[in-house]
């Protein structure tokens, strides 16, 4: 954030540092910029208010992965103020879809302000080693006003904030290489009581599924403490995911005094032109996208939603469809047959084999009845498994369907002077005979004539 050491995940322990992020003396801080753009750009994207002016403190604290014994962090003029994260229901859990408690609910924010982070501590059996990699990396904290009011909402809201940050490019948002991370404070009260109960902080939260359980522990366990009239302590606790529960950290009496003041190196920061330069860089978010899916592509607000969900799926099916004359089932393709197809591969949508262009080719083979549906599940696992065009395997197979008029009249002409006596049964209201008579065409034309167009051929036929 303060320095030009590098961040990369999973480098050998302390080998990207430097003066400044070891915090050696007289060394100085110079504000990255991009992070500055990047917190904005966040900002933007979640309707916050931006602080004209905005300026850098120092967060003064003792601990081991505090190499300078205080993090550059704000305080009272952070960058960002107010938003809102919209929730919607591919979110939460797919178990709790159904019982959703408030639909498009809008968790509002208090602030988003830019630091550095801290070194990262690595727990051994009889000692404790420290990665200074990490330190100085630069770190967005987002806080939202306490109006989460269940496990689920919580998982929703990541979820969400997550999608969104992809979205920007602001950061792959992986919680397993430390890019999100979340502290959570749980308070319980009684229904009839207005204010808070006191707040217990958890860490050691390491996946948006872990906070969930995590939360619905702690509810239980403080709710069990009020329930036995005992009173909850305000407390840091942390997240034990094998026991499945939370343990006791450290209590907190009173609030830390941090004795913030303004970092005497590094001068206030004005953002009006960081905010005009970063503005264009605002995409369209999720909720906007899956409404313009369901308008422009007339696919249903679900099908919508699930495209969205992932950045770079809406894009695929955005470049197959820009183009198709039924969008709406391309989206089908790719809802049902594409992703178990590369589900079972163990691939992602940016390796597919079948390129967008591939599929609207492939869709349109089976709406004008050069292949059937069922020829088609054929070609699309060949197309999956070789990268060849449907028209390439289509032709390479001669497995083109029949769809011209006049030679399935030919043949079906053939079929009702051969069988005198299914045309009879059909004409005396037996309309089952009719599926024989199709299958005597289908047959005479070596499986290839187009069984719709033979079914209403014949009853035509056999109707005049």
């Amino acid at each position: 954030m303060f320095c030009a050491s590098p961040v990369e995940f999973g480098a050998e322990p302390n080998t990207h540092t430097c003066p400044v992020c070891l915090g050696y003396p007289g060394a100085l801080p110079v504000v990255n910029e991009e992070a500055l753009r990047m917190t904005l750009l966040t900002g933007l994207m979640l309707g916050c208010n931006i602080a004209p002016v905005s300026k850098f403190d120092r967060k003064n604290y003792f601990y081991p992965d505090m190499p300078k014994n205080y993090q550059i962090s704000q305080y009272d003029m952070p960058l960002c103020t107010n938003g809102t994260v919209s929730l919607h229901d591919l979110a939460y859990p797919k178990d709790a879809q159904k019982n959703i408690l408030t639909r498009d609910k809008e968790v509002h924010l208090v602030r988003i302000h830019l630091e550095e982070d801290v070194a990262k501590s690595f727990h051994f059996e009889n000692h404790t080693g420290i990665d200074f990699n990490r330190a100085g990396t630069p770190l967005m904290e987002i806080v939202t006003q306490p109006e989460i009011n269940s496990p689920e909402e919580a998982f929703a809201f990541l979820t969400a904030l997550k999608q969104i940050l992809i979205y920007g490019a602001v950061s792959d948002a992986d919680m397993e290489k430390g890019q999100l991370r979340c502290d959570c404070n749980v308070s319980v009260r009684p229904d009839d009581q207005a204010e808070l109960g006191a707040k217990v902080e958890l860490k050691n939260l390491n996946s948006i599924s872990g906070v969930r359980r995590a939360l619905a522990y702690e509810i239980r366990r403080q709710t069990s403490i009020l329930e036995r009239d005992e009173e909850i302590e305000q407390e840091t606790r942390g997240w034990d995911d094998v026991a499945g529960e939370t343990f006791l950290m450290r209590t907190k009496e009173f609030a830390h005094d941090y004795r913030y003041f303004p970092d005497p190196d590094l001068v206030p920061v004005k953002t009006d032109a960081l905010v005009a330069e970063v503005r264009h860089r605002v995409p369209e978010l999720p909720k906007a996208k899956r409404a313009r899916f369901v308008e422009q592509y007339q696919v249903s607000p679900y099908d919508a939603a699930v495209l969205a969900d992932d950045l770079e799926l809406a894009s695929y099916f955005e470049a197959a469809a820009k183009h198709a004359k039924k969008p709406k089932i391309i989206a089908n393709w790719i809802l049902n047959d594409l992703q178990n197809a590369l589900s079972a591969a163990g691939k992602e949508i940016t390796d597919c084999p079948i390129q967008p262009a591939m599929l609207d080719e492939f869709v349109n083979l089976i709406d004008t009845g050069k292949i059937s549906g069922k020829q088609g599940k054929d070609v699309f696992a060949e197309m999956f498994a070789t990268g060849k065009t449907a028209a390439a395997i289509v032709k390479e197979k001669g497995i083109e369907q029949l769809s011209d008029v006049s030679a399935i009249e030919a043949l079906a002409d053939q079929v009702i002077a051969a069988n005198a006596k299914p045309v009879a049964d059909f004409r005396a209201g037996n309309i089952a005979s009719l599926n024989f008579l199709k299958g005597q065409v289908i047959k005479l034309s070596k499986g290839k004539a187009n069984p719709q167009l033979v079914g209403e051929i014949l009853e035509k036929k056999l109707s005049s």
